[in-house]
């Protein structure tokens, strides 16, 4: 079996930008818990004051994002495996709403909203 290698993340945020997209790089190096990787997506997509810091707050906002400008967001996580090394329980959970969030923003998504969100983990 070959194991494809992540990509990245500069390459995947420069061809998001190319197709119009917002790329925003979530770097997770020093977040190896689950709360601070809450509070790291939180500060890259400006999430609003009232993000309440556990998955299901995650996904409301990941499904909103109406605080963005309209289009589609690039989530590009680097260093994933950090936090799947150190707890992962925690990364299993937090991916898991990543991925369910993708869909629902998907183009004809039960949540899209003018809005779409790509997730890439990336190196």
């Amino acid at each position: 079996m070959t194991v494809k290698p992540r990509p990245d993340s500069r390459t995947v945020a420069d061809q998001a930008r190319a197709r119009g997209a917002h790329a925003h790089v979530l770097d997770t190096s020093e977040h190896i818990d689950k709360e601070s990787t809450l509070d790291a997506i939180a500060t890259v997509l400006s999430f609003p004051d009232y993000f309440g810091r556990n998955l299901d707050a995650l996904y409301d906002c990941l499904t909103d994002l109406s605080w963005l400008p309209s289009g589609e967001h690039v989530l590009i996580w680097r260093s994933s495996d950090l936090l799947k090394q150190a707890d992962p329980k925690a990364y299993l959970a937090v991916h898991s709403v990543l991925s369910d969030a993708q869909r629902a923003m998907a183009p004809r998504g039960e949540r899209a909203n003018g809005r779409t969100l790509t997730v890439v983990l990336a190196d």
